[in-house]
């Protein structure tokens, strides 16, 4: 049997206190996936320009890593077909050449005007979709914001191309998206007075859609698209 003594008496226990479970910190992903997002986006959004010779020491003093992740994301980049690696020197950034968008032409070309076709018929959401993303876009042009007026063109397109409902063929448009990208803002860079005229052709897709009119749907996107390959060739017009 416990004996009480006076220190209990005087003292009572305190009251137990829940405390509040202590928020865990977000953990960060690895260093090699910060370093990949760190440089494919500097390559995407033209921070680093084709031509630039990229080191693993500067990557690593900006990301805050070591430069082991350094060369694991480079290698990633590489295979992607953005950096180009040279043993003890760095990584150079690929400029975007001729044969590179008129590959991607092609293959727009033919997935778009197909979607277009089979877009007339495509389920009621995708023109308020198209609608909200023209109006993104218009703003993203008038703020001078290139980069965003880029992947708000892609996403246009993509929607388009996921409304007829074929995986395969989504998928396979997605899997241009970065090139894309990459493309569509170096030639807005290189032709600013160009985002006029593809807002004012998406206008015409847009319209074509909500008419019903699959023939100039297919008309209007060839032409949107056929731009490109004029300036593979340097026939800008």
């Amino acid at each position: 049997m416990r004996t009480c003594c006076i220190y209990d008496v005087l003292m009572p226990a305190a009251p137990s206190v829940a405390h509040a479970p202590e928020k865990m910190p977000l953990k960060q992903p690895p260093a090699a996936d910060r370093v990949y997002t760190h440089v494919k986006q500097g390559v995407l959004e033209r921070r680093y320009q084709g031509g630039t010779l990229l080191t693993e020491g500067e990557l690593a003093d900006e990301v805050g890593v070591s430069r082991t992740p350094v060369r694991e994301a480079l290698l990633r980049l590489e295979v992607e077909g953005l950096i180009k690696l040279y043993p003890k020197k760095g990584a150079l950034v690929l400029a975007v050449s001729a044969q590179e968008i008129a590959d991607v032409i092609e293959t727009r070309q033919l997935v778009e005007e197909h979607a277009a076709r089979k877009a007339v018929s495509a389920p009621p959401g995708l023109i308020e979709r198209l609608e909200e993303l023209l109006a993104r876009q218009k703003e993203q042009a008038a703020a001078g914001d290139l980069a965003g007026a880029a992947l708000t063109d892609r996403t246009f397109h993509a929607e388009i191309v996921r409304s007829g409902g074929n995986e395969i063929l989504s998928r396979l448009y997605d899997q241009l998206r970065d090139r894309q990208l990459r493309m569509g803002v170096a030639v807005m860079h290189s032709h600013p007075d160009r985002i006029a005229k593809t807002l004012s052709e998406h206008e015409e897709i847009l319209q074509a859609l909500r008419s019903g009119d699959a023939e100039a749907a297919v008309d209007i996107v060839h032409r949107h698209v056929s731009w490109f390959s004029h300036l593979a060739r340097g026939e800008v017009r």
